[in-house]
């Protein structure tokens, strides 16, 4: 998505609202008043460049191999359903990691049940929830839609009883479905109602309705690495190297629950308030037991490590924990540098990119200091025998000899980045996006779900009732969208684009 307004779509009330976005008028402002109405009239109109403009791919490699056996069958290498003797998962099941389904298509929309887990266990450790069975999209109030992901959109709410705010991650139903996307979600949850670290973005609520599944996480307002990359932020060594530090604290703790993230990238490197990394996106995640290898084909290739593309192909040992650390170096050089140490893209084959590996050799800038080169080197290896990939091995290097553990998990260093707290770090045209091609918008969600509930029960009771006579037909000159005698308002053939999620303080 281009930076500068200019490059974007000949709409002139656009243009204004993406560059008063840029530089911090509130958005109130920007998707209130003269805006909502042109909205309304471009999406009566189908502006085609605009849609066009706004629309874009996030391109996700999903791709497993058919020799190898599936991540997501029963007894295969991810191991989710081993038992964890003495512990009792946020779900209240003894014994099991969770208690989903088998998780095989297809899945029938009205049988895809999604867990409701919240934060009222004494094991999940935070404030409790009084009445969990119950919580639903009402307990939130919707502020402003911030990200988009592969299987689902985020926003930022706020839950009325407390006033916390949280980022909500909502999917819907029938897409996952057909994008073959349940198994993803359904781990993810698995996987997050299991964790919980300071480095890591924590899940504290998930619950579904007709429409969507919803998992309500840790809210991180810095932005993540992708956006500040974007914005041409010059990251320091030091704060490179607190990044680092702060992600092997995470993946260490990860490794001893078993788990192997497989998408650290900074598009899933959140950062907080103060400047602190946090990892997200458990979407393809796996769990292996010990002594167990993954083999699945799973990531994003610019930051997949060698031995992931070697196992496919020749069909190798498989791999571990060690590919995180690879996808860490990576990230390392790209913030450092601004681009990747390997021209490695979407597109490229795998065969090439085993041939790339043992060819190639990584560049690296004379300015940079050996003390950082060095921890490079370590975490680029393309042998995973002669990488870093312990927090052991990352306290036994001397590139790291200065760095204060303790203090670091406690978040006691500072960091050398510290996003401005004046400014949402997202793309402002997420919520613009929502406004103009969403034909479902989550803020009309509950006067949406109620009239489908009201159809459903007059449908029942017509058919429970054999002398019920079939509703009259509108008069001749009704309006689309005017209200019925019943007072049900009729669907528009061309839906209108109200306000989409308000921002924060706004009335």
């Amino acid at each position: 998505m281009p930076t500068d307004v200019s490059a974007g779509p000949r709409c002139s009330w656009l243009r204004w609202a993406l560059a008063a976005w840029s530089f911090g008028v509130p958005g109130n402002l920007v998707v209130g008043g003269h805006v909502r109405e042109e909205v309304s009239r471009m999406r009566k109109k189908g502006c085609e460049t605009l849609r066009a403009w706004l629309s874009r791919d996030v391109p996700v490699l999903r791709a497993p191999r058919a020799a190898c056996v599936s991540p997501f069958s029963r007894g295969a290498e991810c191991g989710l359903r081993k038992a964890r003797t003495g512990r009792r998962c946020r779900t209240g099941h003894m014994g099991r990691a969770c208690s989903t389904p088998a998780l095989r298509g297809p899945f029938p929309l009205a049988e895809l049940t999604f867990p409701t887990v919240g934060a009222g266990s004494s094991l999940w450790g935070r404030h409790p929830t009084p009445a969990l069975k119950d919580l639903n999209f009402d307990h939130f109030q919707i502020l402003r839609a911030i990200g988009k992901g592969s299987f689902g959109k985020v926003c930022i709410v706020q839950k009325r009883d407390t006033e916390k705010m949280y980022a909500m991650k909502y999917m819907n139903k029938q897409q996952c479905i057909e994008r073959d996307a349940v198994r993803h979600v359904f781990r993810e949850l698995e996987i997050l109602q299991e964790i919980e670290h300071v480095f890591l973005v924590n899940l504290w609520y998930s619950f579904q309705d007709e429409e969507d599944m919803f998992m309500v996480v840790d809210l991180q307002l810095g932005g993540d690495l992708r956006y500040h990359l974007q914005q041409n932020v010059q990251f320091s060594e030091d704060t490179v190297r607190l990044y680092i530090c702060e992600l092997a604290l995470a993946l260490d703790y990860l490794r001893s629950q078993h788990i192997i993230h497989r998408d650290v990238k900074p598009d899933n490197i959140l950062l907080d308030e103060q400047g602190h990394a946090h990892l997200t996106d458990f979407n393809i995640a796996t769990i292996i037991k010990d002594g167990e290898r993954a083999t699945a084909l799973a990531g994003t290739k610019p930051y997949m490590a060698p031995e992931i593309f070697q196992s496919f192909v020749n069909g190798g040992t498989g791999y571990s924990f060690e590919v995180d650390w690879w996808s860490v170096g990576v990230m390392a050089y790209e913030l450092l540098r601004g681009w990747r140490p390997y021209d490695i893209h979407s597109g490229n084959a795998v065969e090439s990119l085993v041939q790339l590996f043992s060819t190639a050799s990584v560049q690296y800038v004379p300015s940079w200091s050996k003390d950082m080169v060095a921890l490079l080197r370590k975490l680029l290896a393309v042998s995973p025998e002669h990488r870093v990939s312990s927090l052991q091995d990352m306290r036994a290097a001397p590139s790291l000899a200065g760095v204060l553990w303790d203090h670091l998990g406690e978040k006691k260093v500072e960091p050398g980045f510290v996003p401005n707290k004046g400014r949402l770090h997202c793309d402002p045209t997420f919520e613009l996006e929502e406004m103009i091609l969403e034909s479902r918008p989550l803020h009309k969600k509950k006067k949406r779900l109620a009239k489908s509930r009201s159809r459903d029960s007059s449908r029942d009771s017509a058919q429970s009732d054999p002398t019920s006579q079939p509703l009259p037909a509108p008069e001749a000159g009704r309006v689309d969208g005017e209200a019925s005698a019943d007072g049900e308002e009729v669907r528009p053939s061309l839906p209108m684009c109200g306000p989409i999620c308000p921002s924060a303080g706004s009335g």
